[in-house]
């Protein structure tokens, strides 16, 4: 089986996301790398020394200089021709590209996959991540999204793929790349973090939960994040967020503060390595996953925590 993988990328470096779907679609078959850009020879170049790929498809347009899902579809549907199944991370780029790709192939798309079991059987969570389904396709070509804290990274070196151009398809014309605000932090980013601080509506208002979850994050040189409530609450921006409608994360510690564990925020953040809570509420749903659980008013417990950190 042939497999053809969405690098995900700035148009200068490979983005982490990519490895963990390279070692998803080496348990499938061959793997093959699609790097849609504009002036991205160098990240086809670092995409290629990727352990376990073959070959690295590289197409570049001033098109694709953004990714855009209306331009990058049609070139992957034409790919799939010479592939059997087509894998993209379960990033926001990854959900907006692979369904108009399954609707132009017209099968069925495997979302947030979580292990291959066999060429065409996957399992994936459902119901936030309370029950595990395992799926079996019967299309001929195969479109699935890959949740990235289920498989290890593939090696970023020791690689020798191939790098080989492709005839790009254009601009569709039907959409265009107006601005971009990212957000720049000195801190690690959500998904790549190896610590995370998180902080719930128990916060009260944002400058409390700058006063109380910066520092630690600071000492701790951690991630931030926080819960939908925190996020909706205009505590923090959207970016922080984790849970199934923000970010899926799995750090080595997860510190989840005044959040009382709903069902939306555990599904993104349940496997993690070790989960420490600190709620007043011995009842909170939060300490039936915690390894580690405080039950102490926030307010008194984080900052003499930081204190003797």
């Amino acid at each position: 089986m042939k497999t053809l993988v969405l690098v995900e990328h700035d148009n200068s470096s490979v983005k982490d996301a990519t490895l963990a779907v390279v070692t998803a679609a080496s348990k499938l078959g061959e793997v093959h790398l699609l790097v849609a850009g504009a002036g991205c020879a160098s990240v086809a170049d670092e995409a290629a020394k990727i352990s376990g790929v073959g070959k690295v498809h590289l197409a570049d347009d001033a098109a694709y200089e953004h990714q855009l899902a209306e331009n990058v579809a049609p070139l992957i549907a034409g790919l799939m021709a010479d592939h059997d199944a087509f894998l993209a991370p379960a990033t926001t780029t990854g959900k907006n590209i692979a369904p108009r790709v399954a609707a132009l192939l017209d099968v069925m798309q495997i979302s947030d996959i979580l292990s291959v079991e066999g060429d065409k059987t996957f399992t994936r969570p459902i119901y936030a991540g309370n029950a595990i389904a395992t799926v079996e396709s019967s299309d001929a070509k195969l479109v699935i999204t890959v949740r990235g804290t289920a498989f290890d990274k593939a090696a970023a070196e020791g690689g020798s793929g191939t790098v080989e151009a492709v005839a790009t398809t254009g601009d569709a014309g039907i959409s265009s790349f107006v601005s971009a605000e990212i957000a720049e932090s000195e801190r690690p980013e959500l998904t790549s973090a190896k610590i995370i601080v998180s902080g719930g509506r128990a916060l009260k208002d944002s400058e409390t939960f700058e006063s109380i979850i910066t520092p630690l994050a600071d000492k701790l040189g951690a991630g931030i994040g926080a819960s939908r409530a925190a996020v909706d609450a205009g505590y923090v921006p959207n970016d922080y967020q984790v849970g199934q409608t923000g970010k899926i994360v799995a750090p080595e510690v997860y510190i989840a503060i005044g959040i009382s564990g709903a069902i939306q925020h555990l599904a993104g953040m349940k496997d993690s390595k070790t989960i420490i809570a600190i709620n007043k509420d011995e009842d909170a749903p939060i300490f039936q996953v915690a390894d580690i659980g405080l039950v102490a008013d926030l307010f008194k417990a984080v900052p003499e925590l930081t204190e003797k950190l």
